[in-house]
């Protein structure tokens, strides 16, 4: 009988326990959720317009894939569309950021409230490729050249390039405006139709390595200041904390790049981003990105007005703009000052 109790007594127990776990199972499983949670912290969806595939947006790229916005709590959304388009959609509040300093100037010197908060470029990443027997720029006199869309910025500044030279746009040089990629312009040079053509990176590898010469680089005439990105004044008035965790960032992406140590993580972004597969190309193409890039998105006023200047033309905006109109670094100076950055 003794036993039979305790047989009982040790049932009764094991029961117990068993219900003990029954009840204990389901908090412990709330406890590794919630474990879960802090270690993976809800991220905010936040999304910017990119009217281009061009390599001078290696810093936005390079942030991108090494985590940076992630370490900032943002999930960023690249989405592609044209630069007025991405304006338009920011102003709706369809997207957050613009990435075409183009699009958001244009839409500020129309008077709509849109203003730049960072440039990581400072100089236009555009060449003028000739024909071999061209070996200096005054020799087009008399030539034809392919720029890009009619009244398209790059034109105006192949135009601007032209006049350092003494060379008058469409009295001493026919200008052809011509809507399409850099890949076309290169086309149309090695058709012969064109003496030269205006084309970015990597069309100028292309030609360079087929003979053509690189009679100027636009970045060498004049100082132009792009890529980076803009947003409403509604957003710069809300949301103050994302502004300053997006332009971290966005910078923290461009010390990377221009970190010489750092040069072999670099060529694995453009590899990636751009798929390219030779490492000596992503090589070049580097090479020429780093020679237009700001060291730490320090501009000159004079590009961001030469900017604004040639917006105003392109949009047939009579009424003048300056710069404390189109752009606010209030944000971007913090973030210098709390990264150590002199100004």
């Amino acid at each position: 009988m003794g036993f039979a109790r305790s047989g009982a007594t040790l049932m009764q127990a094991l029961g117990l326990k068993a219900s003990l776990r029954a009840l204990c199972l389901p908090w412990v499983f709330v406890l590794i959720l919630s474990a879960h949670s802090f270690a993976q912290p809800v991220l905010k969806k936040i999304r910017l317009g990119n009217s281009s595939t061009n390599v001078g947006f290696l810093p936005l790229y390079a942030a991108y894939h090494k985590g940076f916005y992630r370490d900032e709590g943002i999930d960023l959304e690249i989405i592609s569309m044209s630069a007025t388009l991405a304006s338009t959609a920011v102003l709706m509040g369809e997207l957050d950021y613009n990435a075409a300093s183009t699009g958001v100037i244009v839409a500020a010197v129309r008077g709509q409230p849109m203003k730049m908060l960072i440039f990581t470029v400072a100089r236009p990443l555009s060449f003028l490729m000739s024909k071999k027997d061209l070996k200096e720029p005054r020799q087009l006199k008399g030539k034809k050249i392919a720029g890009s869309s009619p009244g398209g910025t790059a034109t105006l500044l192949a135009e601007k390039a032209l006049r350092h030279f003494g060379l008058e746009p469409g009295r001493d040089v026919a200008v052809l405006p011509m809507a399409g990629t850099n890949a076309a312009r290169l086309a149309v040079l090695e058709s012969g139709v064109v003496d030269a053509s205006l084309v970015s990176v990597p069309e100028n590898i292309y030609a360079l390595e087929k003979g053509y010469n690189e009679l100027i680089f636009l970045g060498d005439i004049v100082e132009f200041p792009t890529t980076g990105f803009g947003t409403s004044e509604k957003k710069i008035h809300e949301s103050p904390a994302e502004i300053l965790k997006m332009i971290r960032a966005t910078l923290r992406g461009l010390l990377f790049i221009t970190d010489k140590s750092n040069r072999d993580g670099v060529l694995d972004i453009i590899m990636k981003q751009w798929k390219v597969a030779d490492r000596k190309m992503a090589s070049e193409i580097f090479n020429h990105v780093s020679r237009v890039l700001t060291k730490d998105a320090k501009v000159s006023p004079e590009g961001i007005q030469l900017h604004i200047d040639l917006a105003r033309e392109t949009a047939k905006v009579s009424r003048p703009a300056t710069v404390a109109q189109v752009v606010d670094f209030t944000f971007l100076d913090q973030v210098r000052k709390d990264l150590g950055i002199a100004r």
